[in-house]
């Protein structure tokens, strides 16, 4: 049976020859470590530097030679080709001023670190005076204009590494593209800005929401012509400990709009999956009201466990992940296989189950871990389940 062959089956809860595998993020030393070349694909700061510099054929070539490769040498189904910085977005990136061993400045006065855990550049002061927030006759006059104009085409220069994705496996394999999402309306500089506003401009979230919305639903034909069988929406609704609001302001606000963003994406032949981290059962039935066909992000750390999961809503929702990335990381091969058994003896029967990570191949993932991820898959993933 092709790749491409299991995953759909999967996601009519039908069972395949074998479970189906697939990441929807894979950090750079994953296929460095695996292909044993240089790559820019989630390569971090490197690829930073490299957009800094100018390099985006070098980038762009890169994605398309190894994010197939990879996929081939694991014998992945899935290939996630991601949307790529246009030819003019490219040059107009700006590089950041070294201001200390691991300290960066933008142009805008904000400073960002270099994590020694992620390889990112991640914010560490921001300027206050680089951010202006919205206000209500800004976002009503944005919302009339979408309503007048539509939601203008992006530059075909995005859809590079897409294009080509789909142009060489499309017949053999299940192809995924991420497109925006929309979550909690709201607006701020900081994630604590971000979250308070919440509260504090009660009178925003209506029309945030309505924006954010029209938004992204306004560009599905636009992905939907690059001809990828689905996308993969990945705006997070939990922490790890529970909901990152109150999942009221959820289902008032977004929730009808997530239902018309999927009934759009269905009208136009994709399907959606949903990538969620975090303590979501507050959310997981709304996944399934909703239309999604799938929810990837699966975090057991956080208390989303694989057998709840399918004991309630597994006959209506594919469920994609199952080995934690904590293993994967500080673990070892015994602990790995252990996360892998438990996620197919429960997840796998009866088919809506895709098998992964329970985010992603991050950074410090141990290769004798990700090869006893991919030979658990091999020995217990064969349809009928045995375990």
């Amino acid at each position: 049976m092709l790749p491409r062959e299991r995953v759909l089956k999967s996601l009519k809860h039908q069972e395949p020859d074998l479970i189906p595998w697939g990441e929807h993020s894979i950090d750079y030393p994953v296929y460095e470590d695996i292909l044993g070349r240089s790559t820019y694909v989630q390569a971090k700061f490197r690829a930073t530097q490299a957009w800094w510099e100018g390099k985006r054929s070098e980038i762009i070539a890169s994605y398309k030679r190894d994010s197939i490769d990879l996929v081939e040498a694991l014998g992945m189904d899935l290939i996630i080709a991601p949307g790529m910085p246009s030819v003019e977005a490219a040059k107009a990136l700006k590089p950041m001023d070294k201001i200390g061993s691991d300290q960066y400045r933008d142009e805008k006065g904000n400073i960002f670190c270099l994590s020694s855990v992620t390889h990112d550049l991640l914010p560490v002061q921001w300027n206050p005076d680089s951010y202006t927030p919205p206000t209500l006759d800004s976002i009503r006059a944005d919302i009339e204009k979408i309503d007048r104009q539509g939601v203008p085409a992006p530059d075909t220069s995005c859809w590079d590494v897409v294009r080509h994705v789909v142009k060489e496996r499309k017949a053999t394999h299940f192809i995924a593209t991420f497109w925006s999402d929309f979550g909690f309306p709201s607006f701020g500089q900081t994630d604590e800005d971000y979250y308070v506003n919440l509260l504090l401009h009660p009178e925003m979230l209506e029309p945030i929401a309505e924006l954010n919305a029209k938004q992204s639903i306004g560009g599905l034909k636009y992905v939907a012509a690059q001809g990828v069988d689905a996308i993969i929406t990945p705006g997070d609704l939990g922490s790890s400990t529970g909901p990152l609001a109150d999942p009221k302001i959820y289902k008032r606000y977004v929730l009808p709009w997530h239902k018309k963003f999927v009934q759009e994406a269905h009208r136009l032949g994709l399907l959606v999956i949903k990538h969620c981290c975090g303590h979501v059962w507050d959310f997981v039935d709304d996944f399934v009201d909703i239309g999604y066909e799938g929810y990837e992000g699966i975090q057991a750390s956080a208390g989303m466990d694989m057998k709840r999961l399918k004991e309630r809503v597994g006959k209506r929702l594919t469920l994609w992940g199952g080995v934690t990335n904590e293993n994967l990381i500080g673990g070892t091969p015994d602990q790995v296989r252990e996360d892998a058994r438990y996620a197919i003896k429960w997840g796998a029967p009866g088919g809506g189950f895709i098998y992964g990570a329970s985010h992603s191949l991050a950074v410090g993932t141990k290769r004798e871990n990700l090869m006893a991820m991919k030979e658990a898959r091999e020995q217990w993933g064969h349809y009928p389940i045995k375990l």
